[in-house]
């Protein structure tokens, strides 16, 4: 993934989660794919509703294995539509070019729902298909046959019957051919040949069949590219939307990457559901949200409010690597000689002490007990409320908690109500460099603090604003030392350390300079927004109740992020604003709650108490 910051460019790698979920997809190819999707596809199967219909775009790689799947798991095939992707040829092919996608189109019943799609009509078409004018009206029209291919029988034509060519049927039954002829929609050649008379203007254009070669890729100044490696163009899934579902149905996408699927659906006031693995995939789709609304609230539109929420857990032993022949008892126990090696790993990176009788806790370092979270998902509300569980039944304060990653929107509120309870909790990502054995032996592995936001609430009569006053980040990704080693002449490199992105350059020469990026703190932030009372939304979840079995609803201790303000940037304005606008409140004491999203994707929240 590529990020612009000023007028240099950064390979931003995926992280821990995101290399392990990649592995599992196509760590042994094409097979790994489709066990992958195969799965995913059931569930979707399940999803669905049942008139709708599910859209699956691929490439030649895998659409021979992918149809196979599809076809198991929904039998109802639809469509096969080759998107034209490309305009022409690539001149350095060997071969013939590969120029389209393949979109599959499958249903879980046997008649879904479904609209006909139309390429607008060519003006151009009067000159050379709308030849005909008809004098009354002034209007234009053409003359269509009238048969069709099979056997049919004879029509009455004003009191003359007519036979169809061999081997062929009239169009029309003889109601609307007496219909047309009293509506002198039928018109006789001079060879007493009928036609019928299609005007022009009544003409809904080309219908739509399965090669669709009118929609272009998104080019490098379409004004809805946001520069995501994957991105489809509004205009295809304007069409696979419109075709198969009305307004306030529910559209998902499962990879949504760009966040086309959930745009589109917007504009077109459909309900809409959407996933991705990735942070910066689920923060592009987020600021390509707001900025629908914006256009929307421009245009007098009604809009939804979104809310994002967080990955459930995966499997753990379907991410390290289980050996799938082993009986469970032999799964059970390889996967415990495996967990206990990575958290060995981690402690001995942290240079950790390791211990043992206790429940959360797996090391300890200079008066601090140590947690290490799970490899293959990220850390969640729920594992933090056991470390703080223990803590208080064995009086422990101190803790060092380490991760890969954090559930968005985790801190700060599960960190306050530990100090509430006298326990300290410092969260650290888990650096990659913990899997290099030379980094580890060269102490180069370094254990960073989350990220932490600095505010300054401004109260005017009945109004709060506020400030966004520092960011600070301590991000690790590559090595200058590393860099400085490995760079050819003439070449450069972009390296994070310790929360500052550098520009290694080489010159002609050998000589190497230097170059910090990121001269203030402000340009990590792509994004902030304010919630001016973050606790009168809990966030509410339906779970089932053991003792009934029915569905209750059960608040999670957490609330729920209202955007009741923000700024971001976008490609055509990096521009950020650094003080919200004043936001009227009753008087009293709420709590305010900001939020930070860097350019990596990565959210950070800080709530304050403030009083009018």
């Amino acid at each position: 993934m590529d990020i612009e910051i000023g007028d240099a460019t950064f390979t931003k790698k995926p992280s821990i989660l995101e290399e392990i979920a990649y592995r599992d997809t196509w760590g042994k190819g094409a097979d790994s794919f489709i066990a992958m999707i195969y799965e995913r596809l059931v569930l979707m199967r399940d999803l669905l509703a049942q008139d709708g219909s599910i859209y699956v775009h691929c490439d030649w790689r895998v659409n021979s294995f992918l149809r196979l799947a599809l076809d198991e798991v929904f039998h109802n095939f639809v469509a096969e539509i080759a998107w034209k992707k490309l305009r022409s040829a690539k001149s350095q092919s060997a071969h013939f070019s590969n120029l389209k996608d393949s979109i599959f189109v499958y249903s879980k019943s046997a008649q879904p729902f479904f609209v006909p799609q139309f390429v607008p009509k060519d003006e151009k078409l009067l000159e050379t298909h709308y030849r005909h004018l008809e004098p009354e009206t002034g209007r234009r029209y053409n003359l269509a046959d009238f048969t069709q291919d099979g056997p049919g029988p004879a029509r009455n034509f004003g009191g003359k019957i007519l036979d169809p060519p061999p081997g062929k049927h009239w169009i029309w039954s003889q109601e609307r051919v007496d219909e047309g002829m009293n509506d002198g929609m039928i018109i006789f050649s001079k060879n007493g040949v009928p036609y019928v008379k299609r005007y022009f203007d009544s003409n809904e254009g080309t219908r739509v069949g399965d090669i669709w070669d009118d929609i272009n890729p998104v080019n490098q100044v379409a004004k809805e590219r946001v520069d995501y490696p994957t991105q489809k163009p509004e205009a295809l899934l304007e069409r696979i939307i419109k075709a198969s579902s009305n307004e306030g149905d529910i559209v998902a996408d499962f990879f949504c990457g760009s966040g086309t699927t959930a745009a589109v659906a917007e504009r077109l006031g459909r309900k809409w559901i959407v996933t991705d693995l990735g942070k910066f995939a689920v923060h592009t789709t987020r600021k390509r949200l707001i900025g629908v609304q914006r256009g929307l609230k421009a245009d007098n539109k009604s809009y939804r409010a979104f809310e994002i929420l967080n990955l459930g857990k995966y499997e753990r032993q379907h991410y390290i690597g289980l050996n799938d022949d082993l009986r469970e008892e032999e799964k059970r126990q390889q996967l415990e000689e495996k967990g206990k090696a990575f958290i060995a790993l981690i402690l001995r990176a942290y240079k950790a002490e390791g211990i043992t009788g206790f429940a959360a806790f797996h090391g300890k370092k200079a008066g601090r007990m140590v947690v290490v979270g799970p490899v293959n998902l990220p850390v969640t509300r729920l594992f933090v409320e056991e470390i703080i569980l223990e803590c208080r039944q064995k009086h422990i304060t101190r803790v060092d908690l380490l991760a890969f990653d954090f559930e968005m929107g985790l801190f700060p509120n599960i960190l306050e109500d530990a100090r509430a309870k006298g326990i300290d909790i410092a969260p650290k990502y888990i650096p990659a460099e913990v899997f290099d054995k030379r980094a580890i032996e060269k102490n180069q592995v370094v254990f960073h603090d989350v990220a932490a936001i600095e505010v300054k609430p401004h109260v005017r009569k009945n109004s709060i604003a506020i400030e966004l006053t520092d960011f600070s980040v301590h991000h690790s990704q590559g090595s200058i030392a590393t860099a400085e080693e490995s760079l050819k002449n003439g070449g450069n490199r972009i390296v994070i350390e310790r929360g500052q992105i550098v520009k290694v350059a080489k010159d002609k020469n050998g000589i190497i300079t230097r170059e910090v990026l990121t001269r203030h703190w402000t340009d990590w932030i792509d994004y902030w927004a304010v919630d001016f009372d973050f606790e009168s939304k809990r966030e509410i979840i339906r779970a089932r109740n053991e003792a009934t079995g029915e569905f209750d609803e059960v608040w999670t201790g957490d609330y729920v992020f209202e955007n009741e303000w923000q700024s971001f940037r976008t490609k055509k304005d990096r521009t950020l604003e650094l003080t919200s606008v004043f936001h009227e409140s009753p008087p009293g004491r709420r709590k305010v709650a900001v939020k930070v999203v860097d350019i990596f994707g990565n959210d950070t929240m800080k709530v304050v108490e403030v009083g009018i």
